[in-house]
């Protein structure tokens, strides 16, 4: 039986790594001390955060995932993001090397608990090299965008290319504009969210020309996110299968337009576990396994 594997971002997922609150933010003191430092627009409220996140994991459940935790750790808040500290290929889990520096422990957790499940480690990401899995972008199994910014840069996605070896056959650099500074998380998959292998949710604004138009060429379908839903984390939306989707509540514009093109839409609150953090549905689950029934 296959155990790992996702060199895709829209198959059903069946095998998915999550971190609750209780495990990352701790408690409201930690929360208080560290939420200013690691940039998060407001401080979240711990016993609000569990709750919205227990309606979260329902919706997850819904989806019949194998579900993992990591467990506490001597991490950040940032920690319950778990898709950012490592991209799983079809030949093992590769290790990130953060280009946040609060969060540069957290492949070293990952790491220990895909060794305990036995989901192999295909290598890391090694300084000056820098990636976050939040700038991967899988087109198909064979081909994979990468964002060039600030939290991953080009040593980085060279190293990658190196890893992924005869496992691609296309890895595309895309430049990611300055947008707000360093200090914000800009992704890849901040402006772009795979729902279909020909259909994606874009924020165009933000995508270079020559992969918006690469997309089209591809002759993938381009769903537009308003101006007035971006920072509502319209865009980042968490594909559980083939149009399929979970999203933040609060973008009824996108909610629509996807929703005209047959996407079956799923909402939560995430008011204190995304907003707060930028961090979206994408970016708090890692899917380790994706495949078709």
């Amino acid at each position: 039986m296959i155990q790992f594997g996702c060199q895709d971002m829209v198959k059903q997922v069946r095998r998915i790594l999550l971190k609750h609150p209780r495990d990352a933010f701790i408690d409201q003191p930690t929360i208080d001390r560290q939420s200013s430092e690691l940039n998060y627009s407001k401080t979240p409220n711990f016993d609000i955060a569990c709750k919205d996140y227990e309606l979260f994991l329902n919706l997850i459940k819904s989806f019949g995932p194998e579900i993992h935790f990591l467990p506490t750790s001597n991490t950040s808040l940032d920690s319950i993001y778990t898709h950012d500290p490592c991209i799983v290929t079809n030949g093992g889990v590769i290790l990130c090397n953060m280009g946040k520096e609060q969060r540069s422990n957290e492949p070293d957790d990952i790491e220990k608990y895909f060794r305990v499940i036995q989901v192999p480690i295909l290598g890391r990401i090694e300084l000056p090299g820098t990636l976050e899995g939040g700038d991967i972008v899988w087109i198909d199994e064979r081909t994979v965008a990468v964002g060039e910014g600030y939290r991953s840069n080009m040593e980085g996605i060279n190293q990658f290319k190196h890893l992924l070896g005869d496992l691609v056959d296309t890895v595309i650099p895309v430049a990611l504009p300055h947008w707000t500074g360093p200090t914000d998380c800009l992704h890849l998959m901040s402006n772009i969210s795979p729902i279909d292998h020909d259909l994606y949710l874009v924020y165009s604004r933000l995508l270079s020309v020559s992969f918006r138009k690469y997309l089209l060429e591809r002759k993938i379908q381009l769903i537009e996110v308003p101006d007035e839903e971006y920072d509502s984390m319209g865009c980042n939306v968490l594909a559980m299968e083939n149009r399929k989707v979970i999203m933040v509540e609060g973008n009824p514009i996108t909610k629509d337009r996807l929703e005209n093109e047959g996407v079956e839409v799923h909402t939560y609150d995430g008011t204190e576990i995304s907003l707060k953090g930028a961090g979206g549905p994408t970016c708090l689950t890692r899917p380790f396994l994706r495949c078709a029934q």
